[in-house]
């Protein structure tokens, strides 16, 4: 027996690098995947991976940037497998810059991306979830969030609206036993971030040796700490910003 056997979780970004970890965590534990992805080529890719392995899981390409699009992903979903137990809002964009040196179109997509596809998946998921008797939402924050970086004001930002977001929906819902929380991930190794390493020209190892626990952090590692939470294990987390940096935050 696995952990969500028997429940339909819905992954955004889930063709990138912790989206995919997260989907192939949450097949082998028992829960039919839907991955999500603008890039539908990688959403596909990461279903038939998981298959392959022997669990369930299908593939919707979507642009949440769209609220439509939203809206369209979610009643998909429910036509085909009749619910979504478990929503993680993992996928997310970071346009670099300064408040001077940033786009308003950057500005503009940074929070479509980021923040208000959430606040749509959301609405969408959450009349079913009640009905059910209750249900798991985590989100994808980030401990720059929390703890701003220089020169990324659009990501920092729109990471910390996810935390605000994260503990008022928790806040609005625990009574209706929809338990939302959030990650906040510190450096992980991903495509998306060996791609920023390549255009600073540092190296992976740079980025190593600002951790104190001595490395960057693995996308499995994230999707481990996103299983715990949309499980039964975590039955009294509600409402939870949990860092994931190797200790990175309070250096």
């Amino acid at each position: 027996m696995g952990r969500f056997d028997g429940r339909i979780a819905l992954v955004t970004g889930g063709g990138g690098g912790i989206g995919s970890a997260i989907a192939r965590r949450l097949a082998s534990e028992g829960a039919h995947v839907v991955v999500t992805d603008i890039n539908a080529g990688a959403a596909q890719a990461v279903a038939a991976e998981i298959a392959a392995a022997g669990h369930a899981s299908s593939a919707i390409a979507a642009n949440i940037a769209k609220s439509n699009e939203c809206h369209a992903l979610v009643s998909q979903v429910l036509a085909a497998q009749g619910s979504v137990d478990v929503l993680v809002n993992n996928a997310g964009i970071n346009r670099r810059g300064n408040i001077m040196a940033i786009s308003e179109d950057d500005w503009d997509a940074t929070f479509s991306v980021n923040i208000d596809a959430m606040f749509h998946l959301c609405r969408a998921v959450i009349p079913q979830m009640m009905e059910r008797g209750g249900g798991a939402i985590v989100n994808t924050a980030s401990q720059w969030g929390l703890h701003p970086a220089p020169n990324h004001i659009a990501y920092n930002v729109s990471k910390a609206a996810v935390a605000s977001f994260t503990q008022n929906l928790a806040r609005d819902y625990a009574p209706h036993k929809i338990r939302v929380n959030a990650v906040c991930p510190g450096e992980i190794h991903t495509p998306m971030l060996e791609a920023g390493v390549k255009r600073s020209g540092r190296t992976i190892a740079d980025l190593d040796r600002l951790v104190p626990y001595g490395r960057i952090g693995k996308p499995e590692e994230v999707a481990a700490l996103v299983a715990f939470l949309a499980s039964e294990e975590a039955p009294f987390m509600c409402g939870s910003l949990v860092e994931i940096t190797g200790a990175q935050a309070v250096a």
